[in-house]
């Protein structure tokens, strides 16, 4: 996660998670921690490599295969730059969580769950 941006082609975007990578070394931690608690990976105790689990396998063909945008850093990159140009003030807040709830429910809409 620290070296997501590495993956990004476009200066810009890439440019914008540089050193910092997806969430922060702070916040990391705790997200591991809750994949794991949700059985999303699992941790070797005595070697720390982290494997997913059949259903965190499931969950990531899932969003793969509907939304694979979502596992693309640029993503991440592009919503950071968002924030970036709330907190200069050259677009308002309302402005990006509208883009921002537009895009997610364009992608939650693709959906389909079959049962």
């Amino acid at each position: 996660m620290e070296n997501a941006g590495k993956l990004i082609e476009e200066e810009e975007l890439r440019e914008q998670i540089k050193g910092a990578g997806i969430g922060t070394s702070a916040t990391r931690g705790e997200i591991i921690k809750k994949l794991e608690r949700i059985k999303y990976i699992q941790i070797n105790g005595k070697t720390n490599i982290v494997t997913p689990t059949q259903k965190g396998e499931i969950i990531y063909d899932i969003v793969n295969k509907t939304m694979p945008d979502m596992l693309n850093p640029k993503l991440t990159a592009s919503w950071e730059k968002g924030l970036e140009m709330v907190a200069k003030a050259e677009i308002k807040p309302s402005e990006f969580m509208k883009k921002l709830v537009n895009y997610i429910n364009s992608k939650f809409s693709k959906l389909v769950i079959k049962m």
